[in-house]
C-alpha cells in the first residue's frame, strides 16, 4: 500500500502542498485544486509551474481528482463540458505519469425523479473508453452521484460500463441513505459497501465521520474515530494484500466542496490539521 493525500486540504499553494507531503515522509500527493483551480482547469503556464515544482522536489502524483461527472454537474449538463475536461485532463496526466483519474456518475437527482440512468451509463462508457485509449484509467468514486446511491447502484455501473473500476471512499457512505433498501432507507454501512465492491477497487480514499442529524454535513473525525469502520476496512485490505494507493481526504480543516467562508480562515490551522491527520492515520494503521 502506498500513501498519498488530497493536499489541497492543507493549502491551495503548490509549494505548501509539496512541503506537507515531504513532512509526512510521502512520495506522492493526490492532485485536485492546485493554485487557482482544479489541475485540469488551471492555465498552461500554471500547470508548467506545478510540473517544475513537483520535479524539483521529487514528488509524484498518485491521481487526478477530476471534476468529470462530479456531484457538481447534472446529468442534464452539456456533454461538451465533460468532453473538454477529458481533453484537458489526458495530456496533463500523461506528462506527469499519472494513471488514475477519479470520475463520478453525475449528481443525484431527488429520489423518485427520473435519474436518466441510460444517459449516465452512456456517458461513463465514453469517459472510460477515452481514458483507456490514452493508456489511462478513469475510476469511479461513490460520492453524491448516481453510483453513490448504494453498493447495488455501483455494481450496476460495473455491469453497464466495460472496464470500469472503482475508487472506494470510506467516509461517503456515512452521509448517504441506502437507496437499494426499503423506505425509510437506512444510512449506508461503509464496511458492507466495501465488501460488496472490493473486487473492483483500484484506489482508496480515507475519511471518517459521524452523522448526527437527518440533513447537512456530518461531523468529520480523525481516521478511526467515526462510523466509517476503518479498522475493519484497513484490516481486510491487508488480508487481501491490496497494493494500490490510499489517499487521505480529511475534511477536518478544510472541506473541498464547501464555500470558502464555510471553511476555517486560519491557514496555519488548516495546514496543521492535515499534517496531524496524516501522521495519526499512519501511526494507527501502518
Amino acid at each position: 500500500m502506498k500513501l498519498t493525500g488530497f493536499t489541497d486540504e492543507a493549502s491551495n499553494d503548490m509549494l505548501l502542498q509539496i512541503q506537507v507531503t515531504k513532512e509526512l515522509g510521502w512520495e506522492y500527493l493526490s492532485a485536485r485544486t492546485m493554485g487557482s483551480a482544479n489541475i485540469h482547469d488551471i492555465s498552461e503556464a500554471e500547470f508548467e509551474q506545478v510540473c517544475e515544482q513537483l520535479d524539483a522536489n521529487n514528488i509524484k502524483v498518485a491521481e487526478f481528482g477530476t471534476l468529470i461527472g462530479s456531484w457538481s454537474k447534472s446529468i442534464d449538463s452539456d456533454w461538451e463540458i465533460t468532453l473538454a475536461e477529458i481533453n484537458r485532463c489526458i495530456p496533463r496526466m500523461q506528462k506527469l505519469g499519472v494513471k488514475h483519474a477519479r470520475v463520478m456518475s453525475y449528481a443525484q437527482k431527488k429520489w423518485g425523479d427520473d435519474q436518466l440512468e441510460e444517459e449516465r451509463f452512456r456517458r461513463l462508457r465514453e469517459i472510460v473508453a477515452r481514458f483507456k485509449d490514452a493508456g489511462l484509467e478513469a475510476v469511479h468514486e461513490n460520492c453524491m452521484n448516481w453510483g453513490g446511491f448504494s453498493a447495488v447502484h455501483t455494481l450496476r455501473l460495473l455491469d453497464e460500463v466495460p472496464d470500469l473500476r472503482l475508487v472506494f471512499d470510506t467516509g461517503n457512505p456515512i452521509f448517504q441513505r441506502d437507496r437499494s433498501k426499503a423506505a425509510p432507507f437506512p444510512w449506508q454501512n461503509a464496511f458492507e459497501f466495501y465488501q460488496k465492491v472490493k473486487h473492483a477497487i483500484a484506489h482508496i480514499h480515507i475519511k471518517d465521520g459521524i452523522m448526527h442529524a437527518e440533513a447537512g454535513e456530518p461531523e468529520y473525525t480523525f481516521a478511526g474515530e467515526g462510523d466509517a469502520q476503518l479498522d475493519l476496512i484497513l484490516a481486510d485490505l491487508k488480508v487481501v494484500d491490496y497494493q494500490g494507493f490510499i489517499a487521505i481526504e480529511p475534511h477536518i480543516g478544510k472541506v473541498f466542496h464547501l464555500k470558502d467562508e464555510e471553511n476555517t480562515t486560519n491557514p496555519q490551522r488548516i495546514y496543521d490539521l492535515y499534517k496531524t491527520y496524516g501522521q495519526r492515520f499512519q501511526e494507527r494503521y501502518f
